[in-house]
């Protein structure tokens, strides 16, 4: 079994190898486009003559299989927070995906379900008022998560998931008032790409503050809740749910760094703006996308059948090159 929801692909011959991608991107200027899907899976290792395969995320000539393409990864994505701890503050944590049918509306996790549990017929479909529609679960949903996420789907089109749980490490970070530090290779991937929103208005039941918190987000793809944790977007839940989990453990890292450096009466070393800007560049959509593809065969074969490696209707993914960032 392919450790993705996709049937591996023969790689193109002529795809850049790592040392032409890191060539091309440390000359590129700018990020890659908000309005566009990137495409491109971590680079080849060398001049592959032979084909080899890889996993590489979908596309689809029906818009119903996208849709539960989406809900099967939304629900795994959902099972894998509460498998690693992050629905053990009660009722508070929830995940969206925006409908491929309906763009106004998204697929939001019930209100005081069990993460670990989560099917796709247990998502519930809402629009941009908070109705849940009779097309996903009549379920109630987590009113401050809606007003979050309908703010940020609101205000990006070009997020298509957002997650936000409450975890030990982003609650304790998020008191500091400060952003997360280029202190090693997978904390880069946040550099000059995650904001702080500067207040806390209590639990958030009103519209206007879930606005305040959109703003903050801009187009970057974390934002720092001060005094709450943090909240990830990206353009598939999968990445979005990658995003999440990274964030928490580098968090957890510069706490323990911050903490070690103290006792020794130092600081912690920093890397280089121009290595964690290209750190950070090498991440395409689907790349992030890729990363949590193992982490879903994961949850899927620990379902024992309740979720599936596809939802039916994918089709191979593609490669869209050269890129224009």
């Amino acid at each position: 079994m392919a450790p993705s929801a996709i049937e591996t692909v023969t790689q193109p011959i002529d795809q850049l190898t790592g040392d032409e991608r890191a060539s091309q991107l440390k000359k590129t200027v700018g990020d890659r486009p908000l309005d566009v899907f990137t495409y491109g899976p971590h680079p080849i290792s060398g001049a592959q003559v032979d084909p080899v395969k890889q996993v590489r995320i979908p596309t689809f000539a029906n818009p119903l299989d996208e849709r539960a393409f989406r809900k099967l990864h939304a629900a795994a994505c959902i099972r894998w927070l509460g498998l690693n701890g992050y629905n053990n503050e009660g009722a508070g944590g929830h995940v969206t995906v925006r409908d491929p049918i309906k763009p106004d509306h998204f697929w939001i996790n019930p209100f005081c379900k069990s993460f670990k549990y989560i099917k796709p017929d247990d998502l519930c479909l809402v629009n941009e008022e908070g109705i849940v529609q009779p097309e996903g679960a009549m379920h109630a949903i987590n009113p401050a998560g809606f007003s979050i996420h309908a703010a940020v789907h609101q205000a990006r089109p070009d997020v298509i998931a957002a997650v936000h749980c409450h975890s030990l490490p982003t609650k304790a970070f998020s008191a500091l008032g400060c952003k997360l530090e280029p202190i090693n290779q997978d904390a880069c991937r946040f550099y000059g790409d995650h904001s702080i929103y500067e207040n806390f208005g209590g639990i958030v039941l009103a519209h206007e503050e879930g606005r305040r918190i959109a703003q903050a987000l801009g187009t970057n793809k974390a934002v720092i809740l001060q005094n709450h944790g943090i909240l990830t977007a990206a353009k598939s839940v999968d990445a979005a749910t990658y995003l999440f989990g990274a964030m928490d453990r580098c968090i957890e890292a510069q706490l323990m760094a911050d903490a070690a450096a103290g006792a020794r009466g130092t600081e912690t070393i920093k890397i280089g703006h121009e290595e964690a800007e290209y750190t950070r560049r090498v991440y395409t959509d689907e790349m992030e996308y890729n990363m949590f593809q193992s982490q879903f065969e994961d949850v899927v074969r620990e379902s024992h059948g309740e979720l599936s490696m596809l939802s039916g209707g994918e089709r191979n993914g593609y490669d869209s090159f050269p890129r224009p960032w």
